[in-house]
């Protein structure tokens, strides 16, 4: 009997000790603390680590992080000075410094800080209208800040960050907070886009200045340059009629070459004939089968008898009228209005067609007095 009790005695006694000492000894993780009550006093705090305490006599508490710890408090409605509510939510940082303090000198702290910071919120935005709350985070995160950490101190807890992450105007205020950026932003539009019209019209206007500048500069060097090329020719031709000593004949040619650029121009139904034409022809017909006179041989034809641009240029008259219309006779030339038109057509054909054979023999003739001139040189005026 005295064999089975004792293995037993020993197997109490050993299970018995395992408990003392499970109940003596406490082990506190790291950044952890645990306040100790002996006989309903506080004793001390277990530090991180093993501790040891005095069974059934000694009551450990739970523990207290002492790590930071982060709470965000959501909808806060304060009212602003202009008397807009707005909904604020707030992020708060702490960290418990004292754990005696933590869990005696108030029930939960965190529902106080919460408190006084709904609190200190209504102080401090109560005193702001709606656009400085919204441009005053900094300033409003320090005053909070400030105030909490005094009162939280003596708790055993220090404040150190609160930040505002976010403020909810009402839906009336947001949708005139977008119609004024919406305005403001379209106004820096217009205003950059008349800037850059503006802009556009002085470069536009610069250049066009330029252009104009060289454009009136290049006519100019243009026109000079024509000019002076104008000028050596004529004075290349002075030259040369003077150092060959060309005769009246030859003047006289090249006069009445001018004749047929006289009627290029569209719409001209009649020339006016210079009074030195009737020099010209006198001169041509004196040459080359003019009568003994010095008058010009005036064709007739099988028609009226009389054409009165011939007999103008026979009497040196200062001007002629010919009449190159589309087949008209001249007025003068029958003043009774009674010759055929048909008669009056061919008689035109024919008196044309005698001036071209006229100037023909000219040509030829000149061609000869250049031909001469150049094989016995220029001629020398006596």
């Amino acid at each position: 009997m005295t064999a089975i009790v004792a293995p037993i005695v020993a197997f109490i006694v050993v299970v018995l000790a395992l408990v003392i000492v499970a109940k003596t000894v406490r082990i506190v993780p790291q950044a952890r603390a645990r306040n100790v009550e002996r006989f309903g006093r506080y004793r001390k705090t277990l530090q991180p680590g093993m501790n040891f305490i005095i069974p059934m006599v000694d009551r450990v508490k739970p523990l207290i992080d002492l790590r930071e710890q982060v709470v965000s408090f959501k909808g806060q409605p304060v009212i602003t000075e202009d008397n807009l509510v707005v909904l604020i939510d707030t992020v708060l940082f702490f960290s418990v410094t004292d754990p005696r303090a933590a869990d005696y000198e108030i029930v939960d702290y965190i529902q106080a800080i919460e408190q006084i910071t709904a609190t200190m919120l209504r102080s401090v935005i109560g005193s702001m209208d709606l656009e400085e709350t919204l441009t005053s985070r900094d300033k409003i995160n320090n005053m909070l800040r400030g105030v909490l950490d005094e009162a939280s101190g003596k708790w055993g807890i220090r404040v150190t960050r609160v930040e505002i992450k976010a403020i909810d105007p009402p839906k009336s205020v947001v949708d005139a907070m977008e119609k004024q950026m919406r305005a403001e932003r379209e106004k820096r539009a217009a205003i950059l886009t008349a800037e850059g019209v503006r802009q556009s019209r002085i470069l536009t206007a610069e250049g066009e200045k330029q252009s104009s500048i060289l454009r009136a500069e290049g006519e100019r060097q243009s026109q000079i340059l024509r000019a002076e090329g104008q000028a050596q020719a004529i004075g290349t031709v002075f030259q040369a009629v003077h150092r060959n000593n060309a005769d009246a004949k030859v003047l006289a040619y090249q006069y009445l070459q001018t004749l047929p650029q006289l009627a290029q121009s569209e719409g001209n139904t009649f020339w006016v004939i210079p009074s030195e034409v009737t020099t010209a022809l006198k001169t041509l017909s004196g040459a080359f089968g003019g009568d003994s006179a010095g008058q010009p041989a005036v064709p007739t034809g099988p028609g009226p008898a009389a054409d009165p641009a011939p007999a103008a240029l026979t009497d040196g008259a200062s001007a002629a009228v010919i009449d190159v219309g589309a087949g008209q006779p001249d007025p003068a030339a029958d003043p009774a209005g009674n010759g055929d038109l048909a008669t009056a057509e061919q008689a035109v054909a024919e008196q044309q067609a005698r001036a071209h054979e006229e100037l023909a023999h000219v040509e030829e003739e000149v061609a000869a007095v250049q031909r001469e001139a150049g094989q016995f040189g220029p001629h020398q005026p006596a």
